[in-house]
């Protein structure tokens, strides 16, 4: 069966499964939900709390209707046995005529709190108990209609997708047959089989991952032997202005042994906020360019390319290594200098962004490309720089920063192309970053408090989850509304700055120099300043609505203050739940991405894409000691002779499943 015969798929449709990458039936089979809403079980309306419930009960009164600013709402409110919950729908002004007036209903929705008082906010109206798929949207297909599409489809399960691992390893490691697992896993008949089909289907993607990664690496490329002293990293350490710690001086000898070695190096280097990661990137561009090769360091953003080129240049032009940086913001006669100085070779080391992969940049001699924060660039880019040094079908050495703080295990699975080294040590004398959680009650306190600091000379953050306010997201700050009620309240007569993703470049780079020049007291942002926002002066962050934030993510803001030798202060605007009093409770990031990852689950903690391409499919559930399993099983394939037809088995399934893609990921 072709998917342009399955009922209500016309050609537009089709079109816009394709854009999703859904080309075939095994493809739309394979497009699994991201989330289930349990419709099983009814919540009396008196215990109805935050979070998505079922209730059952009769709507006593007419539903009303009101209109503001072009939008519509609609109220009423349902009532059982334990009480009444209010009801409200934005702009389904249609549900007024659907919703009958004293008969028995179930609705299904979320409740939140306003000005204190809980409310089902647009549920929706439900026939009969069910365990209900959540797709990720597909425009132009509603949601009933993709749920009727993936039914139809089911019918042909055992043809489009059948069993892809050996039936001694499943018995081994206890996973349900694959068809029964797809058909679970989109409509289960109880949350038992859903978790079955689940564990199933993320330990065979697991599985199939690790034998790519495994085929990816036989293929790696030649790489460029550099000529490295032995002494290379200690007369490094000697030049700094101060000593290297025992994780620092650890990594940066596997980062030479790596450039010495003609196999092309391909390394993560992970370690959280602080840990003097740049120094490793500096130290290992020193090596590669007094071996009289060229390194090029690529960073997310211009503010944060500009700091490290700033710091390069007072660091490496000393020892006699040439420095430039190339952004995107330069005029045209800037880019022409700095095109021709990397390409004949003028500079050594370049720093700058997406600019060192444009087309007409060349270089001369390329050993090293480094690429800071590696979870924001994706694979194509990483491979376009890289393939801008390859000499003689010799690939430069590729060094990959990270920050985002991920269990050692666990960047092993993720990263299995990469050769992962962890700085897990922090220098003497950085200061923890005290942390709070403030309840509203204590907002004016906190601001009182902010005050002080800046009145002290000291600078500070507040950042927000929104843009603009939204009426369909209710009690969530957002940087404008924030930004203008802090500047006519509690921060009045302060030098405040407002600044957002989106924001027109020039201006928002104008506002980030400002901050960082010491020009404004606070800056008011979204998570924007999350990555390449160094201003040693700020001593206080504020995190409004911090429970809609992940823990890693909470931490990489922490870790915006507590750069410089002022005391420093996180608060968490939120109430106190189990998430945030981890983070209260350590400044170790990677203990507190052990809890995220725990709590979370690995799919939440990595977030859509950000592993390059291969794990676009990935089912990542939460279950962590799953994904060390598929890892141990690979291995043992690999390593049991007994085992070599297993070992075929999913390899060939692998390279099937991942044949374009594997190039891709090799170096990556």
């Amino acid at each position: 069966m072709e998917l342009s015969t399955l009922k209500g798929i016309g050609p537009t449709r089709l079109e816009s499964l394709r854009a999703m990458g859904i080309v075939s039936l095994r493809d739309l089979l394979c497009y699994l939900p991201v989330r289930y809403e349990d419709r099983t079980k009814i919540t009396p309306c008196s215990l109805a709390f935050g979070g998505e419930v079922m209730v059952m009960g009769i709507v006593p009164d007419k539903p009303k209707l009101s209109r503001f600013n072009g939008l519509t709402k609609v109220t009423a409110s349902i009532m059982d046995e334990s009480g009444k919950l209010p009801l409200v729908w934005y702009n389904q002004p249609w549900v007024c005529q659907q919703l009958p007036v004293g008969q028995s209903i179930m609705l299904f929705g979320h409740v939140v709190e306003k000005n204190g008082r809980r409310v089902l906010q647009n549920p929706q109206r439900v026939t009969e108990p069910s365990i209900q798929p959540v797709y990720r949207a597909v425009k132009g297909i509603p949601a009933k209609i993709f749920r009727e599409m993936m039914q139809t489809a089911l019918t042909q399960v055992d043809d489009c997708c059948p069993e892809t691992l050996p039936r001694s390893l499943r018995l081994r490691h206890q996973l349900c047959e694959r068809n029964f697992a797809i058909r679970q896993a989109h409509f289960p008949d109880q949350l038992d089989n859903l978790r079955i089909a689940r564990r199933r289907l993320a330990f065979e993607q697991m599985l199939m991952y690790q034998a790519a990664i495994g085929l990816a690496r036989n293929h790696q490329e030649n790489g460029i032997a550099l000529p490295i002293a032995s002494d290379a990293p200690d007369a490094f350490w000697q030049q700094m202005p101060f000593p290297p710690t025992g994780a620092q001086k650890r990594v940066l000898e596997e980062i030479a042994g790596d450039m010495r070695r003609e196999r092309a190096m391909s390394r993560l280097v992970q370690g959280d906020v602080g840990c003097g990661k740049t120094a490793l990137a500096f130290g290992s561009i020193a090596m590669a360019c007094s071996a009289g090769y060229q390194a090029v360091m690529m960073a997310p953003t211009e503010i944060l390319a500009r700091q490290h080129y700033e710091s390069a240049k007072a660091l490496l032009e000393p020892m006699g290594i040439t420095c430039g940086l190339l952004i995107g913001s330069m005029k045209a006669k800037e880019k022409r200098t700095a095109h021709a100085a990397a390409a004949d070779g003028t500079w050594q080391a370049v720093f700058g962004t997406h600019a060192l992969i444009s087309e007409g940049v060349s270089y001369q001699k390329l050993g090293l490309v480094v690429t800071d924060e590696q979870h924001r660039f994706g694979v194509r880019q990483r491979s376009t720089l890289q393939e801008k040094g390859a000499q003689d079908n010799r690939a430069p050495h590729v060094l990959v920063m990270s920050a985002t703080p991920i269990p050692r295990t666990l960047a092993l699975i993720l990263y299995g192309d990469l050769d992962v080294s962890v700085v897990d040590e922090l220098p003497p004398g950085r200061t923890p970053v005290k942390t709070r959680i403030v309840p509203e009650s204590k907002r004016s306190d906190m601001y009182g408090f902010l005050r002080e600091e800046v009145a002290k000379g000291r600078q500070a953050y507040v950042v927000c989850p929104l843009v603009e306010d939204s009426e369909a997201i209710e009690n969530v700050r957002s940087v404008k509304a924030t930004f203008e009620a802090l500047t006519s309240g509690e921060l009045a007569g302060l030098r405040v700055g407002l600044t957002w993703g989106a924001q027109p470049a020039e201006e928002k780079a104008s506002v980030l120099h400002q901050f960082a020049q010491g020009e404004l007291d606070v800056l008011v942002s979204t998570t924007v300043i999350e990555v390449g926002v160094n201003v040693p002066n700020a001593s206080v962050m504020v995190i409004e609505n911090a429970e809609r934030y992940g823990l890693s993510q909470l931490h990489q803001l922490r870790g915006r203050v507590g750069r410089g030798t002022a005391e420093s202060w996180c608060f968490l605007l939120a109430d106190a739940n189990e998430r945030l009093r981890i983070l209260s409770q350590t400044n170790d990031g990677f203990v507190v991405a052990q809890k995220d990852l725990e709590l979370r689950g690995p799919g939440d903690l990595m977030g859509t894409r950000q592993s390059g391409e291969m794990m676009a499919d990935f089912l990542l559930d939460g279950d962590v000691r799953m994904l060390e399993e598929a890892s141990r099983c690979m291995k043992q394939l690999r390593e049991d002779p007994a085992l070599a037809d297993e070992r075929a088995a999913v390899e060939a399934e692998a390279e099937h499943y991942y044949r374009d893609k594997l190039q891709q990921v090799a170096l990556n």
